[in-house]
């Protein structure tokens, strides 16, 4: 079992990533996403959209357990975070999560 706050943090450092609903959508509908992380309070509207998207797509989403300002801490952000794509990541095995 991985450590999701160590991938999340590993990534942001060491590998390529996008903050926010819009751009998650806009990487899930050109394919160039691996996975997408959503916020637990993420608005339904918004989880919906982008969960449509990526079943089109095969790409895999998960739902961190935190709220957007956590999932904002671990990006060293000072501001909530409600989606978060990762497009490279880098050191980390963030893409193991979805086999969990």
């Amino acid at each position: 079992m991985i450590d999701v706050n160590k991938a999340i943090t590993t990534t942001a450092k060491t590998g390529k990533i996008q903050i926010g609903a819009s751009s998650a959508l806009k990487s899930v509908k050109i394919k160039k996403a691996k996975l997408i992380i959503l916020a637990s309070n993420c608005p339904q509207r918004i989880r919906a959209d982008i969960e449509y998207y990526c079943k089109l797509s095969e790409i895999p989403v998960s739902v961190y357990k935190g709220d957007s300002s956590d999932l904002g801490a671990l990006c060293g952000k000072p501001f909530g975070v409600s989606a978060l794509t990762i497009r490279e990541p880098g050191d980390s095995n963030i893409l193991k999560i979805t086999e969990e």
